[in-house]
């Protein structure tokens, strides 16, 4: 599997005077210029900065499927069972671009797979919850009887 790129959408400074990349996938990231550790005199040019704006970014905590804060719920699908889930959950899909979901187990239990860097591989049972990060496939396997719900979360800036 390869890393997570996630794309540039924009800069901020933080209150030190640091900048801050936005990311597609709704997560924040320093981006500094710290010689020798790393190189990136760019980000001080405000005309090379805004060249990057649409350029690929590795994000690891897309990786870990660690939610971005800030992030409100927009929409809850299901409760789904084994009989009801759809198709298309039993398949290999994703979560559309700016949105996470979070996938949350009521009862029974499933297999869940994702394709981060390293892959999240999972056997989840009652109580379990798997945040999902936009656009990176994953698929589940029902074991049997089970409930769960897919809860939708967006970022209103």
């Amino acid at each position: 599997m390869a890393v997570v790129i996630r794309e540039i959408v924009g800069f901020r400074q933080d209150e030190a005077g640091d900048w801050i990349a936005d990311l597609a996938c709704l997560h924040r990231q320093h981006i500094r210029h710290q010689p020798p550790f790393s190189e990136r005199p760019w980000v001080l040019d405000p005309a090379a900065r805004a060249a990057r704006i649409g350029t690929g970014w590795d994000c690891p905590l897309c990786d870990r499927a660690e939610l971005p804060e800030g992030l409100h719920l927009v929409r809850t699908a299901g409760p789904f069972d084994d009989v009801t889930l759809p198709p298309g959950l039993r398949a290999t899909h994703h979560v559309a671009a700016a949105r996470w979901g979070r996938l949350r187990l009521l009862d029974g239990a499933v297999g869940f797979s994702m394709d981060t860097d390293p892959p999240i591989v999972r056997h989840m049972v009652a109580g379990d919850e798997q945040p999902i990060p936009p656009e990176v496939p994953h698929r589940l396997t029902v074991d049997g009887p089970v409930r769960l719900v897919v809860e939708f979360f967006a970022r209103d800036d």
